[in-house]
């Protein structure tokens, strides 16, 4: 199979879609559609976020990057103003809202301007089902506040900002686990979070602020989450998707610029899947369910080990 894209033919095994094959050539200069922009990114000091980040940038955006661990944003930070981008990290623990609301302050004080808000700060586990040795409350209360409490503060705080530039957007990160039983509590709220996306849009549209969600499938972070989900010891039985590859975070990164992008200035309120084609499978198994979860039920309604 041939593949012409970007001007550059290469020859790929068939029916084996790779990174390398993509419709981008690196090579070609970037577009600047959010040149003197201002994009705040959650969760940008790593993995999809960081990617995110270093896409806006190459695009012209300032990024505001709004993390906790001040190492890794410190890192993402100078990766960005080495290439001559405009970047400034701003700790925050979002799914406190006092914390949200003055570092929504911090940012527009900095910048004076926003136009694009990324919620994809999260939490994520493999063992975040129900476990009868925790207290139901407090877990919920972890999970809840970093997936969807985060998202809903950093929506309401930032609208009065997006609101006074036109065409401003919002961007949440979901997750395909809204549609399996398998990530137990992150997965109940990556589906609120999808429903505030819905919710949201209808409440911003009249203020011309659009608002989306993508909810990816397994993307390669890290070597070492690589590993885990290919069975390399952290348990996690992750099937291969169509594609026959893990995504990466410029995959999804491409896919958030698209959404902030002028190109989309007519969707809002969905959630656009990118998964390689996982959804189509018949993911999960009963093995996956099982291997993912902290406890499961037994036959007998009793909780029991791990099988």
């Amino acid at each position: 199979m041939e593949c012409g894209l970007g001007g550059e033919t290469r020859i790929v095994e068939k029916f084996k879609l790779t990174p390398t094959c993509r419709g981008i050539d690196q090579n070609e200069e970037e577009n600047m559609r959010f040149e003197n922009k201002v994009v705040l990114v959650t969760g940008g000091n790593f993995g999809i976020g960081r990617g995110i980040a270093h896409r806006f940038a190459r695009e012209g955006a300032k990024v505001a990057i709004v993390a906790r661990n001040e190492e890794r944003a410190n890192d993402v930070v100078r990766e960005l103003t080495d290439q001559g981008s405009v970047a400034v990290f701003f700790k925050a623990d979002v799914s406190s809202e006092d914390a949200v609301k003055d570092m929504i302050h911090a940012v527009v004080e900095q910048f004076v301007r926003l136009d694009v808000v990324v919620n994809n700060a999260g939490c994520g586990s493999q063992h975040c089902g129900i476990n009868p040795e925790d207290p139901p409350g407090l877990r919920w209360e972890i999970f809840r506040g970093a997936n969807l409490d985060s998202n809903y503060f950093v929506s309401a705080h930032a609208l009065p900002h997006l609101a006074k530039n036109r065409g401003s957007t919002i961007v949440n990160i979901s997750s395909t686990s809204v549609f399996h039983g398998n990530w137990g509590l992150y997965g109940a709220a990556k589906v609120g979070v999808e429903g505030m996306t819905r919710s949201f849009a209808a409440e911003a549209a009249p203020y011309g602020i659009r608002v989306n969600g993508i909810s990816p499938g397994w993307i390669e972070t890290s070597p070492e989450e690589t590993a885990a989900a290919q069975g390399g010891g952290g348990g996690w039985d992750m099937p291969p998707a169509l594609l026959e590859r893990m995504g990466t975070p410029e995959e999804i990164a491409n896919t958030a610029a698209f959404l902030a992008s002028d190109e989309a200035s007519y969707i809002t309120g969905q959630t656009l899947i990118v998964d390689g084609g996982l959804m189509i499978t018949d993911y999960p198994s009963r093995s996956s369910l099982e291997s993912v979860g902290h406890r499961v039920f037994s036959h007998s309604g009793k909780f029991g080990e791990n099988r």
